[in-house]
């Protein structure tokens, strides 16, 4: 049964972010808006100096299109100062302090940013700017105007600009506007009933537009957003404690996180009540559904729900939506990614730009509501990723964002993700796709967790496939692994190299690492045997 969402709890139509959330401070502004550690902050708080940084940032010259560059550790600060970003008219530019000093140099000339919000903790990590310079910590505590702030922007106005990785090596800023995101959540309600009971974690970096989900989720429905410190996001145990202890309701993970939550959850001694989890909502990367078994054997899948949302941040955030059952461990669909959100769609195309065959895989095109405006100054790139299209000449056209990710529509209509196409490696002559044999792996009763690259170690060498695999605890023959993927795989799609690591390594975003995986040895062992990190400086 679908979530009644005709309360007071539904997103407000038309109203732009901050509009939301100053809503819900005067509907209710002794409740909780923001924790931290032992700290907190009421709706009302929040807003009154979310409105003394927004009028602060309008003294400066910020209107609606100027952007403000807000660079600090997670933190109540850190909400605020987005919030205060917003209530002035402009768009918040997320930079994490902990870049490379070039990454965050280029990031400020291209942006050009009219303000760089921050705090004295995080100045001395950061290179000199051109920005007005606006420290959060001193300029929002008892001083400056605390009315809403008197601007005029709207839902077509810029709220973000989040800047990814780029195929030139260069990042570059995806531009996203107040009516994407709050479509996203009025498109989503009917499926998971938010509102201000729900308890949420700001769990990953405000570089990562997953946060955007986070943050504006709680605090749309006027729910609380708990704001899970660096140290502790890297720490599962002290995570799967702040869960209990919070009593979080809600919970965004990479998979790749949440894997090693499922090993401190099956540790912990806890009962499974311990937890309130209503939901545990899944994206930023491919979801491999075996390593579920763990939680599934402990919680089953009614409570939490587990959502598996495929997303991108130039369509916002999130694209499709999949409850994930028992059922799906035994399928061997891959990573089921099912439908889009209402008000977006997805086209399956070949290189010519035609809808694939039904059951054939194509590139994911993204059409619809959450699509971005494009990239910051970068004209041609925008041209080359957002393209009008038309499935036929008689019909007009419209506006497509190109992925760059592979899929496979499923009989029920739903859809597999498949990996990027430029994760598609060739090895003598075959062109490969490693999710394949990932998904494959990941069901041998030995392995916990895994990931397949194509490797060319040094000079002279040829590339061959390596699997990366964390052990679930027995000893397992590399014979062993080769005959298991062998039944289901051709013999060029078995890896030659098989490597035990403690961890798969993570990112400070929470996805895969592929970069931070070791060189395999020259000659693979012929046992491999669950990892143990060395006890003296000899080992």
């Amino acid at each position: 049964m679908l979530p009644d969402t005709s309360s007071e709890a539904a997103v407000p139509l038309g109203r732009t972010i901050h509009e939301g959330v100053a809503r819900e401070a005067a509907r209710r502004p002794h409740s909780i808006a923001v924790r931290c550690n032992d700290e907190s902050i009421s709706y009302g708080e929040l807003n009154r100096r979310a409105n003394q940084l927004g009028n602060r940032l309008i003294g400066l010259g910020v209107k609606p299109g100027a952007l403000v560059a807000i660079a600090m550790e997670r933190s109540i600060e850190m909400v605020i100062g987005l919030l205060g970003i917003l209530k002035s008219g402009g768009a918040y530019l997320p930079i994490d302090p902990a870049y490379p000093k070039d990454r965050i140099e280029f990031i400020l000339a291209d942006a050009q940013p009219l303000a760089l919000v921050t705090t004295s903790a995080s100045l001395p990590s950061l290179p000199a700017a051109e920005a007005a310079l606006v420290l959060i910590d001193r300029s929002t505590r008892g001083s400056g105007e605390e009315g809403n702030p008197n601007e005029s922007s709207t839902l077509s106005s810029l709220a973000y600009v989040i800047y990814t990785s780029g195929s030139t090596g260069w990042p570059k800023g995806c531009r996203v506007t107040h009516g994407n995101v709050m479509r996203l959540f009025s498109s989503t309600e009917r499926w998971f009933g938010f509102g201000p009971d729900d308890v949420w974690t700001f769990f990953h970096s405000h570089v990562f537009d997953f946060s955007v989900w986070e943050i504006w989720g709680a605090l749309v429905y006027g729910g609380t957003v708990v704001v899970v410190p660096y140290v502790v996001s890297r720490s599962p145990k002290e995570f799967h404690d702040l869960l209990v202890r919070e009593k979080v309701t809600i919970l965004n993970q990479t998979p790749s996180a949440f894997r090693t939550l499922i090993d401190a959850d099956s540790v912990s001694n806890r009962p499974p009540t311990a937890l309130s989890l209503r939901y545990v909502i899944f994206g930023g990367e491919a979801l491999e559904l075996q390593m579920l078994e763990p939680w599934f054997d402990r919680y089953g899948d009614r409570r939490p729900e587990l959502i598996n949302m495929y997303g991108i941040t130039e369509t916002t955030v999130h694209v499709t939506y999949r409850p994930i059952t028992l059922s799906d461990l035994t399928t061997g669909n891959g990573s089921v990614i099912g439908l889009p959100i209402p008000d977006l769609e997805i086209w399956l195309l070949d290189k010519e730009r035609k809808p694939v065959a039904e059951g054939a895989v194509g590139e994911m095109y993204i059409s619809g509501a959450g699509v971005c405006e494009g990239y910051l100054n970068r004209p041609e790139l925008t041209k080359e990723r957002f393209i009008d299209w038309a499935p036929s000449a008689e019909q007009p056209k419209m506006r497509l964002y190109r992925s760059g990710d592979l899929a496979r529509r499923l009989p029920d209509g739903g859809l597999t993700y498949l990996g990027r196409i430029d994760q598609q490696v060739k090895i003598r002559g075959f062109r490969i796709e490693t999710g394949e044999i990932e998904s494959t792996l990941a069901k041998h009763p030995a392995i916990r967790a895994n990931v397949v690259v194509a490797r060319n170690d040094g000079p002279g060498s040829t590339a061959r496939l390596v699997a990366y695999v964390v052990l679930a605890g027995e000893p397992v023959t590399r014979s062993d692994l080769r005959r298991y993927l062998g039944k289901g795989l051709p013999e060029f799609m078995v890896p030659s190299a098989y490597v035990s690591v403690a961890e798969l390594p993570l990112t400070g975003n929470g996805k895969l690492d592929r970069k931070a995986l070791p060189s395999p040895p020259t000659r693979s062992p012929a046992v491999l045997t669950p990892f143990s990190a060395p006890r003296s400086k000899h080992e």
